[in-house]
């Protein structure tokens, strides 16, 4: 074989490789002809797909993720949420790429990085259309504490617009994860306010009832004013005993003594 020919081969080689697609694990491929028609059937992951006469296009078909971020539903006490953001994962039947992409509307779809993402902007927007559905069950304040419910509401919603649109068995929902819940802050504000109300109101509770046993000990002393001066009595009679034995040098006069005490050399 002369250089020439060697050269030619060679230019023909590389412009072979250069002009050649292989389609990417988790994706799905279809060729568009040089008269602009789709072929019908897909190409699979592992394939390489030639380009000089005509193009291929690629379709991540495995766990799209989807954001649905800086969102402001009502909730069931008619307050608007600050913010309310989600993820939505959702995976394409490779079987189906080339009836969605033919028979869809083509806003229905997304293109990032040369990949087209088939019905990526219809998820989004259903998963809107869902969590406004949702969370409108919900007070603001309890709906973190409900998170993993309007996950699966949301999941569900989704699932049924899709059944509705005769998607089911094309696109799958995986999965719905709720990322950021906040409440509006004049929510937060009162809420906070009323806590501190309660806590005053039950310290207010404790000072009364504090007060009440208090009177009820006075009022209960008063009651028994006979047997405080009995208890005086037998006071003075131990003092007297004490004395009359010797015992006691020294003992405390109260102002209103009027009895008579007897002092010993």
């Amino acid at each position: 074989m002369s250089a020439f020919l060697k050269v030619i081969v060679l230019i023909y080689i590389v412009a072979l490789n250069s002009a050649c697609t292989r389609i990417e694990t988790g994706e799905v491929g279809i060729r568009i002809g040089f008269d602009k028609q789709i072929n019908s059937g897909e190409l699979l992951p592992g394939s390489f797909n030639q380009t000089l006469v005509g193009s291929v296009l690629t379709f991540p078909v495995k766990d799209v993720s989807v954001k649905v971020e800086d969102m402001t539903p009502l909730a069931k006490d008619n307050s608007t949420m600050k913010d309310f953001d989600a993820v939505v994962i959702y995976n394409v039947n490779p079987q189906a790429v080339s009836e969605l992409y033919v028979s869809k509307n083509r806003s229905f779809h997304a293109t990032f990085d040369n990949d087209i993402f088939l019905m990526y902007n219809y998820v989004h927007q259903t998963a809107r259309n869902a969590i406004y559905k949702s969370v409108r069950k919900y007070e603001a304040l309890e709906m973190n504490d409900n998170r993993q419910a309007i996950e699966g509401e949301v999941k569900e919603l989704m699932q049924r617009s899709f059944a509705d649109e005769k998607l089911d068995g094309s696109v799958t929902i995986s999965q719905v994860l709720v990322r950021v819940i906040l409440p509006a802050d004049s929510v937060v504000a009162s809420a906070n306010e009323l806590v501190k109300a309660k806590n005053e109101f039950k310290q207010k509770e404790v000072e009364v009832q504090t007060a009440k046993k208090e009177a009820e000990r006075i009022a209960a002393l008063n009651a028994n004013k006979g047997a405080i001066e009995y208890m005086g009595a037998m006071a003075n009679l131990k003092i007297a005993e004490a004395i009359a034995n010797g015992k006691v040098n020294t003992i405390v006069i109260p102002l209103d003594f009027k009895g008579m005490i007897n002092i010993s050399k």
